[in-house]
Order: structure tokens, then sequence, then C-alpha cells
């Protein structure tokens, strides 16, 4: 044995070994069933099988040796075949080792009873969570008997894991992850560890085509709606933070332009609740134009002059609203809004999931605790009722309205409407309608992965209210508190914008965003045509890119056969100016507009890009970084560098640390992958 194991050795050293051949195959079997005969006389005596058997398989160990010359052939033959087979399979474990360092394992669908191993990273309190949730939900019938290996590991595995509520009427299919058991979802830090990858594919926005090069000749006047949404800018930061880039029609570019405080001259009287901020500077991406800028600011309200609030919150409690990212996340933002309110106002909870229900009936908020312990209770389950819900918090603010106060209803949901009133024009209609008796709608929208934005979108815009998206608890805090002035508070409403662009100077211009607030020219003086709020310290940002006429470069030629039109009269008395701005807006209570104007002359104008102050280089800067996410031809070879160096030679004080955070996002964008 001893010079058998020596022999081994040798030809383990010998590599490579050249494959076996068939004499040596043969060998191996006889050498297996030479041991195999032996071993069976040995055990003769505990033997199971028959003695007929005993005897057939001595007959073919008997003729296998005959065949391969006896017993010590076998031996030596043997010997190779086994040190082959050896290498073989020694070489076949280490490419299986080689695969599990370069290829992720195959995602399969696990069944409810079945558990995962916790990680490392994911604590045990969600692991006990986890188990305890499991103990509590019957398995579902319709779960396959095996685990089934996935086609793509980039496909989820869908689970029918029925939430614990008791109040659930309806199994709501829910998604899990790797690394995570049904029920239990990962945070985002353990979704990037396990390089999770989101399905963001059923979310909902509005298609527009990007704003076009107009004529100066053709069309002068520009017309549009002001808008202080921020939900497309907090969106866009998710995405980027779970490795994607955001689809293209979840960027509007005024809305993360607006994202940010800029620092604009804010008037003294409210009564006169802003004025306006201009200038004109060179195009980051393009040296042949120029950025025409306009900057408002709000009137900021101290804290003796804030009306009392009627606040009713709307909260949608259905089964699609069961993830940590929506209802957990949408209390505890209530409960730091609450914080913020005086004691003289009022608030009221109004749910819907199946039917709808008032949880509490409008209560001081000097009675917090009540309050909080109304949203404590809250649990999602069923389907959902929106519509349903709509008419019974208009119902609840009617009959607590306060004529000289803030009536408002505060619409919480991830906009998956489908029971009640469903349709979008019969929504904004009512809404539209209720908004003339004095009662606005503001919008917060949760969750990814059957978000409707477009939906949150058109209620907003019709109930005279703000849309904004809450995707971690940092931006509940930015949205209802640090900015909740501007967000309950309206100093002015319908505010619109409109610019006449002079032709002795400008041969061009497009306006950079606000392609879903656009209005006809002859809307600008119309008092019936609803238009946009601004709320207490809110600031507002509008860009246009404009070719000064004589430019080397013009996106539209001349025109061969047609003569350019004449001057006007008055322009040759101005040429100076680029265009003259003009605002119309509404002070609360009041329904007829006022109108502020003023020329965009050369006394706005800075002589290069680096002389403009930080406030507007910033606006810049995000200007061009949603123009390259969305893929707009305007930008040219202007890169995500471009706009990191850009945006952090403007950063300013920042004390918040957003602007820092947009430069992370965009070097995120650098490596996202599109969907």
């Amino acid at each position: 044995m001893k010079k058998e194991n020596e022999q081994l050795q040798d030809l383990y050293r010998a590599v490579p070994v050249p494959p076996p051949d068939e004499d040596s195959k043969k060998e191996a079997l006889a050498r297996a069933a030479e041991v195999f005969e032996q071993e069976l006389k040995k055990n003769k005596k505990i033997s199971q099988g028959s003695p007929g058997e005993d005897r057939f398989m001595s007959k073919i160990i008997i003729t296998i040796n005959k065949l391969l010359g006896g017993p010590e052939m076998t031996k030596r033959y043997v010997l190779i075949g086994t040190a082959a087979l050896a290498i073989m399979v020694g070489v076949t474990v280490l490419q299986q080792q080689e695969n599990l360092l370069t290829k992720p394992p195959m995602l399969t669908e696990i069944a409810p009873d079945q558990k995962m191993p916790v990680p490392n990273k994911v604590d045990a309190e969600m692991a006990d969570q986890q188990e305890a949730l499991s103990a509590s939900v019957p398995a579902s019938s319709s779960q396959p008997e095996e685990p089934k290996r996935m086609e793509s590991r980039h496909k989820l595995p869908e689970s029918n894991m029925m939430a614990a509520d008791s109040t659930l009427s309806k199994a709501m299919p829910q998604k899990f992850e790797r690394g995570a058991t049904p029920g239990r979802v990962l945070s985002q830090e353990q979704r990037l560890d396990f390089g999770y990858e989101q399905y963001v594919g059923g979310d909902k926005f509005q298609e527009f085509s990007v704003n076009s090069i107009k004529s100066v000749s053709e069309e002068p006047l520009s017309t549009f709606s002001i808008d202080v949404d921020t939900a497309s800018y907090a969106f866009m930061r998710r995405s980027l933070k779970n490795g994607l880039l955001p689809q293209k029609n979840a960027i509007r570019v005024e809305e993360l332009i607006n994202y940010f405080d800029y620092d604009y001259a804010v008037p003294d009287d409210k009564r006169q609740p802003f004025k306006p901020t201009v200038g004109i500077y060179q195009t980051p991406w393009n040296p042949q134009t120029k950025i025409m800028h306009i900057g408002i600011k709000g009137y900021g309200l101290i804290a003796q002059e804030k009306p009392k609030t009627n606040l009713v919150f709307l909260l949608d409690v259905s089964g699609s609203m069961s993830s940590p990212d929506k209802l957990p996340l949408l209390k505890n933002s209530l409960r730091m809004l609450v914080e913020t309110l005086q004691e003289k106002d009022t608030v009221a909870l109004v749910v819907y999931a199946g039917a709808a229900g008032v949880v509490l009936a409008p209560t001081s908020v000097s009675e917090k605790g009540k309050i909080t312990a109304a949203l404590d209770q809250l649990q999602s389950g069923g389907s959902t009722a929106g519509g349903a819900g709509i008419r019974l918090a208009y119902n609840l603010a009617e009959a607590n309205f306060d004529k000289n106060g803030v009536n408002r209803v505060i619409l919480a949901t991830d906009g998956d409407f489908n029971v009640g009133i469903s349709n979008q024009e019969e929504l904004k209609s009512f809404i539209g309608q209720k908004r003339k008796s004095g009662i606005s709608l503001s919008v917060l929208g949760f969750g990814q992965g059957n978000y409707n934005d477009s939906l949150m979108q058109a209620l907003a815009q019709n109930g005279n209210g703000n849309a904004a998206y809450i995707d971690t608890l940092s931006e509940a805090r930015k949205v209802l508190v640090d900015e909740a002035s501007a967000t309950l508070f309206t100093i002015a409403k319908d505010v619109k914008i409109q610019v006449e662009f002079n032709p002795a100077m400008v041969g061009e211009y497009r306006l950079i965003g606000y392609e879903t607030r656009a209005l006809n020219k002859e809307d600008f003086n119309n008092d019936k045509v609803d238009a946009g709020d601004i709320g207490s310290g809110h600031s507002v940002t509008a860009l246009y890119e404009i070719t000064p006429l004589g430019s080397e470069e013009k996106f539209v030629d001349d025109l061969r056969y047609q003569q350019a039109a004449e001057p006007a009269p008055t322009v040759a008395e101005n040429v100076s100016e680029y265009g003259f701005l003009k605002l119309r807006y509404k002070l609360p209570d009041e329904s007829v507009s006022k109108l502020i104007s003023t020329p965009v002359d050369h006394t706005h104008e800075y002589a290069t890009l680096g002389k403009a102050p930080g406030e507007f280089r910033f606006a810049a800067a995000v200007s061009a970084f949603g123009q390259i996410l969305r893929n707009d031809p305007f930008t040219k070879d202007f890169t995500y560098d471009d706009v990191v160096s850009l945006a952090n030679s403007a950063k300013g004080t920042d004390p918040y640390g957003y602007r820092a955070e947009f430069v992370s996002l965009v070097r995120l964008a650098q490596t996202a992958r599109g969907m």
C-alpha cells in the first residue's frame, strides 16, 4: 500500500496528465469491482442480498478480471485511472470556485415557509420582526412546491406574502430581494451591499417634449406659469442612489433648479410679495449664447403674521402603502409637521383603503398627543378608494372652514388610485371646483414602483397647491419643517411670467424647462386663467438661453426669400434692452391681478461667466445637469465633470448641505445605469 501511495503522489506531480484512454477506464472499473468483491466477502454475514445475487456479482467480477489480464494488471492500471480522475475533479472544483468569485449567484424563488440566512449587516431587530411577521402569516397556496431558478438575475421573484394587518381585505403581492425574506425590505445601504437593482418601470410620468428654439421675429413673446414643486428632484435623487438613471420624463429641469433656495432680493412689504432679480451672463455650455436669468423670492412671513391653519390630512393606507418607504415614512413625516404648527391650528385625519373614514376629527394642535396617537394607530391594507377619500376630506375641511385662515387638504399617497374617482380629468374638475371655495390641495408622494407622478402633478396644479416627493426622512424635514411656511402659507397666487424679446438684440431664445407650465400669450392678462402659487419665503428661478443678434452661431438660418421685419419704432430708443419682463400675481385674498414690469438691459449683464454671482452660476449648473439627464440636444459637449466644476465654484455657504449633496448626485450619475 505504501508503494502504491508513493506511485500515486508521483502521478499527481506529473501534470499535465493526458486524458485516460479506453483501457484505463476498463481497468478502473475492474479495480472498483475487485474492491467491492473483497468488501462483500468480509461482510458476508450481514449482507442483505440473496445467495443468488452474491453468485451473480462474483461471476461479473471474475469475468472483468479475465478481460483485463488478472488482478495484478488491474491494480497497476487502476492507479493511472484514479490519478487522472482525481486531477479532473480538482480542476473542476477550482473552476467552480473561480466562477463564484466572478459571477453572482442566480436568484431563486423562495417559498414563504423557507428562510434565507440573514446577512451580517442586517441587524437582529429586523430579523426578529421578519420572523414574527412570517409566523403570523398563512402560507399562500399559489406558491410553487419547489424553488425555480430564474432566467435573469435582474428579475425579482414574486411573493404572495400577505401583510399581517388584520384589516387587509385582499392579498397584495410584494417583491423581495436577495438577502431578504418575504415581508422584510432591505434598507438602501443594504440594497447597495447586495448589488440590488430596484424595479422602477411601473412609475407614471407625464410625457412632454423639450422646449424648442423660437425665432424672435416670429414669436417675440414667451409666457408661462411659475412652478414651485420639487418632486422631480427628490425622485431623481432616489433613482441615482439606487444606481439607476431616472426616466427621461421624470426630469423637469425647473423643479431641479427650484429645489434650492437662492439669495434674491426680498421686498419689505407683503403687499408687494416679491420683486424680480435679473441677470445676463455667458452660457456655460455654449460660448455663442447667453443666459437670461430671472429670479423672484417671496416675502417671508414672521410668526405673528402667520394665519391660523385648518389642515386635513388625507392619507392613503391601502395595501400598496405597506412598505417602509411609504406609510411608516409618511407617519414620521407628519409627526414632524405637527411639531411646527401653532396651538391655534387644527388637524384632522382622513384615511382611505377600500373605504374612506375619519380617524381624527378636527383637533387643536394643543392636543399633540391625541394627534400623534391617531397617527401611530394607522396600518395599511385593502384597495385604494382615493376618490371617496378626497370627497370626505373636503367635506371635513368645509365643516371647519376658517375664512381668515389657511384651509388646506394635504394628500399623502403613492398615487395608486383604483377605486372611486379614478379618472384624472374628473379628479381635476372636482378639485378645481373646490379650489374656488378657498380650500387648496397639496400632495406628498411616497414610494417607487407604482408611483403616479402624473396624477400627483395634475391634482396639485388644479388644487392651488404644491407637489413634493418624500424619499427620505431628511426630505420630509426639508419640506415640512425647514420650508413649512413656504409649503403652507401662500403670499401670491396665479403668478405668471411673460418676456418680450427685442429683435434688435436677440435673434433666438428658448425657455429651459417649464414645458408642462406653458401658457398662451393671451392667458397672461386673463385673470380667469389659473397659474402657480408662491409661498412665504419661496424662491423661483427661470432661465432662457438667448442667441444675441450677430452671433457667429444660430440654431435657425436666416430665410432667403423673406425680408426681415422692420424694428418697431420704440425699439430704436431701447437698443440696449434684451427684453422686457412682466409678472402678474394676485394677493391671496384678491381676485384681480397686479403687474410688475422691468426692462432687462446691459446694466444687468456680466462680462464673463466667472463674474456672475454664485447663485446664478449654481442655478446654471443644475440646469445643465437636468438637460444632460434628459439627453436634451442643447448642452453639446458639456459633461458631468463640467457640471461638478461649475457647481463647486458656486456652492456658497450651503448651511443644510443640499448643494454639496447635488455634487455627489452628479458623480453618481457618471456611473449610473440606464433602465
